[in-house]
């Protein structure tokens, strides 16, 4: 009954999203439905209270929640991007095991710091470093941006190993929300996704078990879970929003042809278009999120080339051609659209979807698939591209 819970907290979703875009507001309404829904611990293993679900699970969601409230689904990508750093590689720790078994029993909030003043959003690169002494360590980390910091329960922090480490010999420490200060530096106000509240703080941390440092290096972390993770559901976010926009485009161009009756109105034509680019944006999504459940437990398929070119490659296709269908969109309903208010609004979804060619801007992450397509040898084969 997975997708009916999705539908419900949804349905909540919806309801609150043009407050939440046009106040700045974190989606709270949204955040408990999920939370009432037992939704923030899908990912986690039976074991420890989960349900073990897959990406493939959580990217329904991503895209049930896409369709109503951008920022509500976009903050449900981003808690399971860092459940899945997790479940990936956190099994191998009592310590990580046990807060699995408390995100899924107390529904807790994970957020992700890894943003750093300094270095942008080059995730493989701290300044900051785990100052660790007799058990314990402490951390200072100018983070410019910390999506719904302020509301969540747990962080996932980036940082240098020590102070000595280079800086991308990194470590991924587990911070509860009672063991950090957060001071705002910064605040997001922006032109859509306003609900993530995606503020900066100065965080630090003091007197915090070395026990709660992922017991893996971050490279591994990320390249085997979080950067397959953030594609994959992020783009799932993105299709959410297409998805919404094509459906007010084919409810106006359905009330334009009963008004001409015998008629088929001329906007029917761009409606399918519209309706292909959707598919071929949807066929895109299902067929690496095949490869990517395909390839759990295949470290070395996982940490290839060939998988890192990608899921760059969804991510940059994903996010252009979701612009691209919600602007068409906007083109069909006309001013209708463009106007607030109307059963064929599309400002908010417009705006909201704007932000996804700069999530990890697509210019950074081709001119990584440049690097790795001159090294990289072809397949040879049709079907393992």
């Amino acid at each position: 009954m997975l997708a009916e819970r999705f539908a419900r907290a949804a349905s909540v979703a919806a309801l609150h999203a043009d407050a939440v875009d046009r106040e700045g507001r974190f989606p709270a309404e949204a955040v408990a439905a999920l939370k009432a829904e037992r939704l923030l611990g899908l990912q986690i293993p039976r074991q420890f209270g989960g349900e073990g679900a897959g990406l493939t699970d959580i990217a329904e969601g991503c895209y049930a929640l896409g369709q109503a409230c951008s920022a509500a689904a976009m903050v449900f990508a981003m808690h399971h991007i860092k459940v899945s750093s997790l479940v990936s590689h956190g099994l191998d720790s009592a310590w990580h095991c046990r807060l699995m078994e408390r995100i899924a029993s107390e529904q807790l909030l994970v957020a992700s710091s890894t943003t750093e003043a300094g270095i942008g959003g080059d995730l493989r690169n701290s300044l900051c470093a785990v100052e660790a002494e007799d058990g314990v360590f402490a951390l200072a980390k100018d983070a410019s941006v910390i999506s719904y910091g302020a509301q969540a329960d747990l962080i996932l922090a980036t940082a240098r190993r020590n102070a000595e480490a280079a800086t991308s010999d990194q470590v991924l420490v587990a911070l509860l929300s009672d063991q950090i200060t957060l001071e705002r530096t910064s605040t997001w106000d922006t032109l859509g996704m306003r609900g993530t509240c995606s503020d900066g703080f100065r965080l630090e941390a003091r007197g915090v078990p070395v026990e709660q440092i992922l017991p893996k290096p971050f490279a591994e972390i990320a390249a085997q879970s979080m950067l397959a993770a953030s594609h994959l559901l992020w783009s799932s976010v993105w299709f959410g929003i297409a998805s919404f926009a094509v459906d007010r485009a084919r409810v106006f161009v359905q009330a334009e042809a009963r008004k001409r009756q015998g008629q088929v109105p001329p906007t029917a034509l761009r409606l399918a278009e519209l309706s292909n680019a959707l598919q071929a944006m949807k066929a895109t999504l299902v067929s690496a999120l095949r490869r990517f459940e395909d390839a759990q437990g295949n470290a070395d398929l996982l940490d290839s080339l060939a998988f890192s070119v990608m899921l760059n490659n969804l991510k940059t296709t994903a996010s252009d051609m979701a612009v691209d269908i919600v602007q068409r969109a906007l083109g069909i309903v006309g001013l209708a659209g463009y106007k607030n208010g109307t059963p064929f609004s599309l400002g908010r979804p417009l705006r909201d979807v704007l932000s996804a060619p700069l999530m990890i801007g697509n210019d950074r992450i081709l001119a990584n698939t440049a690097k790795l397509l001159l090294v990289q040898k072809s397949s040879g084969q049709l079907m393992s591209a």
